[in-house]
């Protein structure tokens, strides 16, 4: 009992002599001679210590900025060490749809790589008073050390901090508040706060279970979705930038904007809405594209109504008045100008899509909508550029099938048969039948909707009839109409041809007539005065 007092007596002094030690050498002696003696002593200490630590600071470099690497590694301990430690902080990070979980000061945690235990410290560290520094807040610098033995280096450092960093970026994705975004005038871009997008969280609901399609297509588009998603390594194998193109037509109401949402939801992407008319020119619309993340969807709907993308060119004639009309008055020519600001071109927007700068970036998806596909330039959509084109099309059995279950919450009924009917020979958009379908009030079940349905879709059937009615008897009058014009016009092709063919004969006659006529009365006097004279005249 007694030795082991005296062991730790023995202890004591020994730590204290330590502790005295290291403070006379820290306050008295130059920085220069300290740098020698810690160098000199982790060598040491290395020789009889087997393990390596890494340290990952929060702010490096730009001091301004939060280290890519220490986000990365505080998202990965969050998510699968947390719940091995003990000590805790919670953190309402910007743009986290909820809480993170992280490491208290100097906690530490257990992980395991290949076999392979390692240690996670977090440690924070302040610096002397009235010290300057370049940390916000309190100047408190946060950073990460980790510890393993010195034999698994090579894994260590080659392997599981690339794996550490790539699972935190997926985590922070994943835990992000995803954001609509729009453009504005060209004129927001500059000041203070010198922005090319504003954006609102994106919380819409539309995922293709609620999505009102034929499932075959539905699952058609999935399969496609998901094999971009996965497709990194391939599209560079190819020599392709990451990028796909959609086309979604259809009539007004067939889910076109509902489509957007639910890849959205699906893929867990950004959604950037790209307003043409609001984009000044074509070198604008390029710094648009670069200011969009990765994980994204660029829509442009509309886009047969957005701006003149033809590609079609004005006549020689409509330039000549053009032309003239400038000349006359450049004043109003003017003005015209100043009112069409965009001066975006197809061969601009051709370039954003599918130009070199379009490999800005990957991971994108562009999406164009429009209700009269004919109306676009064929370039515009070719394959390349618009890769898929999706028809929305008017609501099927199948898709009001989805609606019934959406709006409803039934998948069978007897009226269904009816319907089934009734909408195979009535166009009637997704977005009109679910009107019918939603409850208007507390009171109103299943059936009540279902044969309001009923009643639409027998009162378009019949506006459909009337209307093929009133087309067909309009037609049928301008068809009657064009062939009066058609007879009239060849009676009176045929009366000029009588009349000219009169007109020939007519003064054939009279000049014949006109020479017998002559020459009988000039007989006729010779005759009398024969007569009169008795004798012959020579």
């Amino acid at each position: 009992m007694m030795a082991m007092a005296e062991m730790w007596s023995q202890m004591g002094s020994i730590m204290a002599t330590i502790m005295f030690v290291y403070a006379i050498i820290q306050q008295y002696l130059p920085y220069q001679f300290r740098s020698y003696f810690e160098r000199y002593t982790n060598k040491v200490v290395s020789l009889v210590y087997p393990y390596i630590q890494i340290t990952f600071h929060e702010y490096t470099g730009d001091r301004f900025k939060r280290s890519e690497v220490y986000l990365s590694i505080q998202n990965y301990l969050s998510a699968n060490s947390s719940n091995r430690a003990k000590r805790l902080k919670a953190h309402d990070l910007k743009d986290s749809k909820s809480l993170v979980l992280s490491l208290d000061d100097n906690e530490e945690v257990t992980d395991e790589f290949n076999g392979v235990k390692l240690w996670w410290t977090s440690y924070k560290s302040s610096p002397k008073a009235g010290s300057f520094s370049f940390y916000p807040t309190s100047d408190e610098k946060r950073f990460y050390k980790l510890k393993f033995h010195r034999q698994h280096r090579d894994l260590i450092t080659q392997s599981y901090l690339h794996h550490v960093v790539t699972e935190g970026k997926g985590i922070a994705v994943k835990n992000r508040q995803r954001k609509l975004y729009t453009n504005g005038s060209n004129e927001s871009w500059y000041g203070s706060k010198r922005t090319k997008w504003t954006h609102v969280h994106f919380e819409h609901p539309a995922t293709f279970d609620t999505l009102a399609m034929n499932p075959k297509k539905k699952q058609e588009i999935l399969n496609d979705l998901l094999k971009f998603s996965k497709g990194k390594e391939y599209y560079a194998k190819v020599g392709k930038p990451w990028k796909r193109g959609y086309l979604l037509y259809g009539p007004p109401g067939t889910g076109k904007s509902t489509m957007i949402a639910a890849m959205a939801n699906f893929l867990d992407y950004d959604v950037y809405d790209l307003e043409l008319t609001a984009v000044t020119d074509n070198t604008d619309l390029k710094k648009l594209l670069i200011d969009t993340s990765n994980r994204s969807i660029i829509v442009i709907e509309d886009i047969d109504c957005s701006l003149d993308l033809t590609g079609q060119r004005k006549k020689e004639k409509e330039k000549e008045k053009d032309e003239d009309d400038e000349k006359k008055d450049p004043m109003r020519k003017r003005a015209e100008g100043e009112e069409k600001k965009s001066k975006v071109t197809l061969s601009g927007l051709l370039n954003f899509i599918d130009g070199i700068w379009s490999a800005c970036g990957g991971e994108r998806l562009i999406v164009f909508t429009t209700n009269y596909v004919d109306k676009l330039d064929p370039a515009l959509i070719r394959r390349g550029r618009m890769d898929k084109h999706i028809e929305m099309s008017y609501c099927c059995f199948e898709s009001f099938k989805v609606l019934a279950k959406n709006y409803l919450d039934t998948e069978s009924h007897h009226l269904f048969q009816p319907i089934e009917v009734l909408l195979g020979e009535t166009n009637m958009s997704p977005a009109d039948v679910a009107e019918n379908l939603m409850p208007k009030s507390d009171t109103e079940e299943v059936e009540t909707c279902l044969k309001s349905l009923i009643e639409a879709l027998e009162k378009a059937k019949e506006d459909a009839k009337k209307k093929a009615e009133e087309e067909a008897k309009e037609k049928a009058e301008e068809e009657a109409k064009a062939k009066a014009e058609e007879e009239a016009k060849l009676k009176g092709e045929e009366k000029a041809k009588e009349d000219e063919k009169l007109v020939k004969e007519n003064g054939h006659c009279n000049g014949k007539e006109e020479v017998k006529c002559n020459c009988k009365c000039n007989g006729k006097s010779g005759s009398d005065e024969v007569k009169e004279n008795g004798g012959v005249t020579a």
